[in-house]
């Protein structure tokens, strides 16, 4: 927990990144507990769908805020922060350029990788328009255009293309990366996006000497306007955490694909916002009420931390929105003089200021850029404890929860995962696609396993 008094000010990136969940419940129908550095929090949270407040006129996100009593701490109490993306209609998307950069080396064989890669991409191409474009490169040895770039209403020609993909060789991400990226620009018009999805399992460890060259090469197209995503597949050579840092050089969207409705959540159910985006570089900041909240921490996030500086310079990059997509931030808080609280107080520490914040708990402030923009703008509201919770917000603090027994964390105390299952439970709300059933049978998988 941080100190309100010395560190009164939080600020981080947003992040729409899902793989984490995927892997983790893979890692879990396999028998096994994922290990810690596998469970990002923040990313099982971001996995569910949530029913918040859509944005009015053409503001592209809506803010809800809600606080609740910490599930695991009689003493604390939780404060969501949660962003809804605008979602335009589908007529009103502007053009897109799509190239699809896949993985086709020995390690991509078996059925659960390039088999379940031709089949999912199969399933996203009935989302895409006529006047959308599609380009293919494979990369095994060496880099090379499987299908140079087709309309989208050509689905024959594109499948076939696909079909036609084998596994064999060594990984040369880098050369096809680059490769990629040079048929995207070939392919960008004005008013269009354009996008590399990369689709792999993962395993770089060849072709590759400088991964710090690459993420800054990413970076690079980024800045001239094309956006970088990542799908895994398979277990057995996932390099997630490189996966991660790929997609947020890219400013795109991090997946794990371990089964065909998977697929269909990721590539049909939300296409949209995973490639057309309606915030750049969204930037939160939380500056605590010290009078208030005595400590706090972020649950999760820990990647996309950002300096308090960071936050105004628009040289920074943060993380996207995509368009109808969502972003809950979980920050546990302890009031003056609680029993939640985990510092002893300073001997020679200043008394607190008083200030005219009133109720305030804190002062929210979010900064973005339009698409293409270079210039943020701002907009701010105070944090109070009126906002009530909902089942959405008890929901994802079930998951956040979760997320902290599978990490070993100490803030869980006699938390149980019983105590996570009923949480969920009662949480659960309409759940049309059964996305949080799902996630109480993982929970009392992972019980037996711990056991």
């Amino acid at each position: 927990m941080k100190i309100t008094a010395e560190e009164p000010v939080s600020t981080f990136s947003t992040d729409v990144d899902t793989a984490s969940w995927a892997v983790i419940r893979s890692t879990l129908n396999a028998g096994l507990l994922p290990a810690p550095e596998q469970v990002r929090i923040e990313e099982m949270i971001n996995y569910f769908p949530y029913d918040y407040a859509a944005p009015e006129g053409d503001a592209p996100f809506a803010t809800t805020l809600a606080v609740m009593p910490t599930p695991w701490n009689d003493h604390t109490q939780l404060v969501s922060i949660a962003l809804q993306g605008a979602l335009p209609a589908i007529q009103d998307r502007p053009p897109l350029n799509l190239v699809f950069l896949i993985d086709t080396s020995g390690s991509m064989e078996d059925p659960n990788k390039l088999g379940l890669l031709k089949q999912s991409l199969a399933l996203m191409l009935p989302e895409l328009r006529v006047e959308d474009q599609i380009a293919i490169v494979a990369y095994a040895g060496s880099a090379g255009e499987v299908l140079p770039p087709t309309p989208a209403g050509e689905r024959e020609t594109i499948l076939a293309a696909l079909d036609a993909l084998a596994a064999g060789g060594s990984t040369a991400g880098a050369e096809g990366l680059e490769l990629a990226y040079r048929i995207a620009a070939q392919m960008a018009g004005e008013g269009e996006v354009s996008r590399v999805l990369l689709a792999t399992d993962g395993d770089f460890n060849v072709g590759l000497s400088d991964p710090a060259g690459l993420e800054r090469f990413i970076a690079t197209k980024r800045d001239e306007g094309v956006y970088l995503s990542v799908l895994g597949f398979g277990r057995g050579n996932l390099d997630d955490a490189t996966m991660q840092a790929l997609a947020q050089n890219g400013n795109g969207t991090a997946s794990y694909i371990d089964s065909l409705s998977e697929a269909r959540k990721v590539l049909v159910d939300q296409l949209t916002g995973a490639l057309f985006p309606i915030a750049d570089d969204v930037k939160v900041q939380v500056e605590w009420n010290p009078a208030r909240v005595a400590e706090y921490r972020l649950i999760g996030y820990e990647t996309r931390a950002l300096r308090r500086e960071d936050f105004n310079n628009d040289k920074v990059d943060a993380g996207e929105i995509g368009a109808g997509l969502q972003v809950t931030a979980l920050y546990e808080i302890a009031a003056p003089g609680s029993e939640g609280l985990r510092n002893d107080p300073l001997r020679y520490g200043a008394p607190l200021a008083q200030t005219e914040a009133g109720d305030e708990l804190g002062f929210l402030r979010l900064r973005w850029k339009a698409p293409g923009e270079s210039a943020s703008q701002l907009v701010e509201t105070p944090i109070t404890g009126g906002e009530p919770a909902t089942d959405e917000t008890r929901f994802a603090a079930a998951i956040a929860g979760f997320g902290q027994l599978l990490q070993g964390s100490a803030y869980t105390g006699d938390w149980s995962w019983q105590d996570a299952v009923d949480l969920a439970l009662s949480a659960r709300g309409a759940d049309d696609f059964g996305y949080r059933i799902e996630a109480v049978t993982l929970m009392r998988l992972a019980q037996s396993l711990a056991r």
